[in-house]
């Protein structure tokens, strides 16, 4: 796998002995995947929610060290699709694995291994038994969840379930063994240069990102079957002068910065539960996306959203298409 970026960028201090790969985060959907990236990184590159199958797209994190980087993969939950949509998602994991470096199998400390820990740990053993297969580290999720003699108990089932190279228990959410877990997976890769400027920490475009944002502030408190509806897309990010004058010319940085963009979901109800009463659940969503996209671009921003319907979506070809899938 190559950066989309080109031939790998010439660093200071990338030179013998310095180490980088792709590593790619699998496991079932909803175990910490997303926060893992996270907190790996050190800044906010995929988006979290509770709801499962909140990744849709492999988003690229990059952690760069003295003597490494490492692009970090965080791939979709694998499930047992009932769509287009789910099964072009699944096919996305196992393209990205079979690229990868490293593998890091999630598995959360509060569950049980289950049979789609199973499936992804057959999938992982085969391509284990190929001439270049990825290492596999069992990353142990959410250990600050468990008591110490419940975690030593399920390491000991995850490394009955697979062989693999290393077993690391976690919490993205305290960083609890991050570092170590970064230590770990510089271990594994092989020596090659810097793929991208030290500085950079993501290769998501400003807009996939605003997206994303967007897109997480309308998946909480929304009922089950309508986060796998919604879809986000940025149809402009454009600079307006602040006094209202649509023909006068702005800087770069002094106008008023203004995002549009709209939400895709399925069906007229759907459409009624993400606008809400009186318009009040679409203002809530905004003002939690305004506030991470202030953030993400360091100033304040006009979003404006419009709802739309793009019926049953995830499961046309043109309409994935059109939606980025």
């Amino acid at each position: 796998m190559s950066a989309d970026t080109g031939m790998p960028v010439d660093q200071s201090g990338a030179g013998e002995g310095f180490r980088s790969g792709f590593v790619a985060f699998v496991g079932r959907p909803n175990v910490g995947k997303s926060t893992l990236t996270n907190a790996l990184v050190g800044e906010k590159v995929a988006i979290t929610s509770s709801k499962p199958q909140t990744t849709r797209r492999a988003i690229r994190g990059i952690v760069t060290r003295p003597g490494s980087q490492i692009v970090l993969v965080d791939t979709p939950g694998v499930h047992r699709p009932r769509t287009l949509l789910g099964e072009r998602l699944n096919d996305l994991v196992r393209e990205t694995l079979a690229e990868v470096d490293v593998v890091g199998f999630c598995l959360p400390a509060d569950q049980r291994i289950g049979p789609g820990d199973r499936h992804i740990a057959e999938d992982l053993a085969e391509l284990r038994s190929g001439r270049r297969g990825p290492k596999v580290v069992a990353v142990v999720t959410k250990s600050d969840l468990v008591a110490r003699d419940v975690l030593a108990e399920h390491l000991m089932a995850v490394d009955q379930l697979l062989d693999v190279d290393e077993i690391v228990p976690i919490s993205a959410v305290t960083g609890e063994q991050v570092e170590h877990l970064l230590d770990v997976i510089t271990a594994l890769l092989p020596e090659g240069p810097a793929m991208y400027p030290d500085d950079q920490l993501t290769e998501e475009s400003r807009d996939d990102r605003i997206a994303e944002l967007i897109r997480e502030a309308a998946l909480e408190g929304v009922r089950d079957e309508l986060p796998h509806s919604i879809a986000v897309v940025v149809d402009e990010v454009v600079e307006t002068d602040p006094e209202g004058d649509p023909f006068k010319e702005v800087a770069p940085g002094e106008g008023r910065l203004v995002v549009r963009a709209s939400l895709f979901v399925e069906r007229d109800s759907q459409k009624g539960i993400i606008i809400g009463k009186g318009g009040s659940r679409l203002r809530e969503v905004g003002a939690t996306a305004r506030a991470e996209i202030n953030q993400l671009l360091g100033r304040r921003v006009h979003l404006d959203l419009r709802v739309k319907i793009a019926k049953d979506w995830q499961r046309d070809p043109k309409q994935l298409g059109r939606l980025g899938f």
